[in-house]
């Protein structure tokens, strides 16, 4: 898991450095470390969140490793089956 704020001080130096990772693939979805909910990059609510909440992980099984929960909107299938899982 890597957090938002430690890619830089200024904005303009993290969103470089967070380029960098996307483009080698060392980051493909994002979380909030306070909901403890991750998705896609592109997802619209997580575009929302503050920097200070917001983690990155290199694949799924991270971010389920380390206890976070599928985006109900963007990952809505992998959400569902999720939700399943846990009432049972």
């Amino acid at each position: 898991m890597i957090e938002h704020i430690a890619l830089g001080i200024a904005k303009l130096e993290r969103a470089r450095n967070l380029k960098v990772m996307m483009d080698n693939g060392e980051v493909t979805f994002a979380g909030n470390r306070n909901l403890k909910i991750f998705g896609g990059l592109k997802c619209d609510s997580g575009k929302r969140m503050k920097v200070k909440n917001r983690v990155f992980f290199r694949n799924k099984e991270e971010a389920l490793s380390l206890g976070y929960r599928p985006c109900g909107h963007c990952l809505k299938s992998e959400y569902i089956l999720w939700k399943k899982n846990r009432e049972d």
